[in-house]
């Protein structure tokens, strides 16, 4: 990594590019009856975003839907990689970018913890010492050993959550599923972020709530149509985005 220690993160022009396919063919049959189809576009979602993030700061990504942000934070955990530009990160990185995601639905929640904080790269050791304390954290209960297949949206979260939390990541990357669940467990998620900046993580933060961004961010990055708008004081973004979005 070129960059120096201060910086988690560090977007380098980017540009992401997606094709989209209006009349796809499904079968053999239809591909071989409609060989004209298969048209597609290409829809470019992220243009020449640069952007530094560094250690301890606690961004929040802002912006209607559609805009780019959550390609941004797919693209910050590899999930997906960008068609030009660079991204490096510097330190342990944990999201919760789609619900559910790295769980087994035949698992019971218990052992997804398990085999959730593994893909983390946690040990068997570090993931039993903190298994009582983020079964507490999630508030299941005795659903704790119950097939996530039968949880509810809401439920999937509170697991999710209680593991990212616990897995001592350097970088903390949240997609808007935090909207899910209830007002108690929402407002203890967000307390609980605000633990971790005060510890010193860094986060980024894709949300449409801006009141939880004016809470939890001192730093917010509006995206526009893949560019930034503007990047700066959360209070300052959010009133501009506000004034020309309304």
């Amino acid at each position: 990594m070129r960059e120096n220690a201060e910086n988690r993160i560090i977007v380098e022009h980017i540009y992401k590019t997606f094709n989209i396919y209006l009349d796809k063919a499904n079968s053999v049959k239809e591909k071989m009856l409609f060989w004209k189809r298969n048209r597609r576009e290409k829809r470019e979602v992220l243009k020449d975003v640069s952007v530094t993030i560094k250690n301890g700061e606690a961004v929040a990504l802002v912006g209607i839907n559609g805009s780019g942000k959550s390609t941004l934070l797919k693209l910050m955990t590899k999930i997906i990689y960008p068609n030009k530009g660079k991204i490096y990160t510097n330190g342990k990185l944990t999201s919760l970018l789609e619900l559910g995601a790295g769980f087994h639905p035949d698992f019971s929640g218990r052992e997804n913890i398990y085999f959730n904080a593994s893909i983390f790269g946690l040990t068997r050791k570090q993931i039993d010492d903190r298994l009582e304390k983020i079964i507490e954290f999630s508030e299941l209960g005795t659903y704790i050993d119950n097939p996530v297949r039968t949880y509810s949206s809401g439920m999937y979260m509170r697991l999710a959550f209680s593991v990212a939390i616990n897995v001592d990541a350097d970088i903390l990357l949240v997609d808007e599923i935090l909207s899910v669940g209830d007002q108690h467990f929402q407002e203890k998620c967000l307390n609980k972020m605000k633990e971790l900046k005060q510890e010193g993580k860094t986060m980024v933060f894709v949300t449409h709530s801006l009141g939880s961004a004016r809470e939890l961010c001192d730093r917010a990055i509006w995206l526009n149509k893949g560019v930034i708008q503007m990047d700066g004081n959360t209070d300052e973004v959010i009133d501009e985005y506000i004034k020309q979005t309304t």
